[in-house]
This record gives structure tokens, sequence and C-alpha cells, in this order.
């Protein structure tokens, strides 16, 4: 992992490690990182994140995968009347051709 430093609005005037402490007051550690900012995200995530289905309809199209094996899932978005396939096979295209990072 590569780190980085950088100097803020407020880090300038940090005289030692207390006042850096205040500015990250969220451990005494300071930041507690939970997660990378970059994750993997599968289609269905790209779908609801672009607004074309919500959490609740991306789980009604999984089942229906589920229950009919070699159903993709665009096209069971489209069977459920979610959004035409066209539109679907668009973002497919547009998630396909989203930068990848090897880390």
């Amino acid at each position: 992992m590569q780190m980085t430093s950088f100097i803020a609005a407020g880090y300038g005037n940090a005289k030692n490690r207390k006042d850096l402490r205040h500015y990250f007051e969220y451990s005494s550690q300071g930041v507690d990182v939970l997660e990378d900012g970059l994750k993997e995200i599968s289609f269905g995530e790209y779908l609801v994140d672009q607004g074309i289905v919500d959490r609740f309809q991306l789980f009604r199209v999984l089942q229906l995968q589920d229950r009919s094996p070699g159903v993709r899932l665009g096209e069971a978005v489209a069977a459920l009347g979610y959004a035409p396939i066209g539109a679907v096979e668009r973002l497919y295209q547009r998630f396909t051709a989203l930068t990848t990072v090897t880390v």
C-alpha cells in the first residue's frame, strides 16, 4: 500500500501529535480504516448504483435467476419489467469498459 502525505487546511497549523489527533478524533490511533476505497462490484450492484433497480428489485432479479439457471441478470431485469433490455445492454457495455485496478 502506498502512503501519500499532504498538507490540507488545518493540518499545516498542527504543532504536534496532539494537534493532529484533534483532527482525527475517531479513535486514539487516528482514523480507523475499515475498508479500502476501491472495491469490486457486480453488475447487479452497478445497476443499483446507476438507479436502474433498487435493492429489493435486485433481490427479485436474483431470485428469478436462481429459479431459472442460465438466465442472465440483464434478461431477468427486463423480464421483470424493471428496464428495457436495450438499456441494460448499453449499461453492461459501459460496465465492462470500466477501468480495473490490479493491486
